[in-house]
């Protein structure tokens, strides 16, 4: 099996109206793919409509339905049910009740806003990065994610260095973004995602950049490795990558979930 002991818990199902594939299929193919486990991560319902590209709060039952009827399906597969968060000023009340709606796994903390209202990876908003300095675009993007790194509310985070994903960014060390990050998610135990979808995007590099993950290994940051799967063909995509990675910077971990809890397991020695 290609990708025996290994997990991908970044999967969108058509609830969030940019994905297909039900969690069925994504759990058949799971099992051809030799995955140790499967977790679902939708875009997070918001209290009222918001954006086009998230689950309905009145889909949610649906949401948790169609994980339920893939874990019995596949018995044999764990399956962990999440959501992908989006850090807003402001949720923590909308957050107190989806706590509460449902029986998760892990929550995954993301930024896709920054203050204002600009989305990062919104190809409406690409004129920024073309007419704009990146570095500002950049400054206000890993402020905010590191204030939803120190909010408390999520078991990791999800594609810290999104805004590259068209390929724009400033001059110069990079680190000097990443290095703050790094050091709250060490204040804070938090645990970061490798996300290969950086690898299908302009900027073709996994999220985030070989800089940020050997700070963070330097750091003794916990990690894993996620596709962020919007189709059944991406599930896993890059993984070999991913692996390749974390071994040359010396991690030899990565965690899992069940019921928001971390559990750190060996990175398998598989060749990807």
């Amino acid at each position: 099996m290609p990708l025996s002991g290994l997990t991908d818990y970044h999967v969108h199902t058509p609830l969030c109206r940019h994905a297909q594939g039900w969690p069925l299929e994504f759990a058949r193919r799971a099992t051809e793919l030799g995955l140790a486990e499967l977790g679902f991560a939708d875009h997070n319902p918001m209290h009222e409509p918001f954006d086009d590209w998230r689950m309905l709060r009145e889909e949610l039952p649906q949401y948790i339905a169609a994980v339920q009827d893939a874990r019995a399906a596949f018995p044999d597969l764990p399956i962990r049910l999440g959501l992908e968060m989006d850090y807003l000023d402001g949720s923590e009340p909308w957050w107190e009740t989806l706590q509460t709606l449902g029986p998760w796994d892990f929550w995954i903390g993301s930024v896709h806003y920054l203050p204002g209202g600009v989305e990062v990876d919104n190809p409406k908003y690409l004129s920024r990065y073309r007419d704009e300095d990146p570095e500002l675009i950049w400054s206000a993007y890993w402020k905010q994610y590191e204030r939803c790194i120190r909010s408390g509310w999520f078991d990791f985070v999800g594609h810290p260095d999104l805004p590259k994903k068209f390929g724009y960014r400033p001059k110069g060390d990079l680190r000097r973004f990443y290095a703050p990050c790094v050091q709250a998610l060490v204040d804070t135990g938090l645990a970061y995602e490798v996300n290969t979808a950086g690898l299908r995007k302009d900027c073709r590099e996994l999220y985030p950049a070989h800089g940020f993950v050997a700070l963070a290994r330097e750091a003794g940051v916990p990690v894993l490795i996620n596709s962020d799967a919007h189709a059944v063909e991406e599930l896993g995509a890059g993984f070999g990558e991913a692996v390749r990675l974390l071994r040359e910077v010396g991690y030899s971990e990565v965690v899992r979930f069940e019921g928001r809890r971390r559990v750190a397991v060996a990175l398998p020695e598989v060749e990807l």
